[in-house]
């Protein structure tokens, strides 16, 4: 389960909650809002900290750049001449 669908259970479970009025026989409508709005949680948790640990830095590997020095022997020190 993704960061997605951790969201959506917390969304389920906020709505299961606050914003509904049903009353059925055996089940507490409140109770598992409560329960969806905290499993959402943990997976929201558990999730960024399996993201924080796939971010690791590595510095990229440095190149060395040799110059060479070419010397000119038709009068031409700018590069422009052939």
């Amino acid at each position: 389960m993704g960061l997605g669908g951790c969201i959506i259970l917390i969304a389920v479970g906020a709505i299961l909650t606050f914003a509904t009025d049903w009353h059925m026989q055996g089940v507490n409508l409140d109770l598992v809002g409560v329960i969806l709005m905290i499993v959402g949680l943990i997976g929201v948790t558990t999730f960024s900290s399996i993201a924080r640990r796939r971010r690791v830095m590595v510095p990229p590997a440095s190149t060395t750049v040799v110059e060479t020095e070419r010397r000119h022997t038709d009068g031409y020190s700018d590069g422009y001449g052939v």
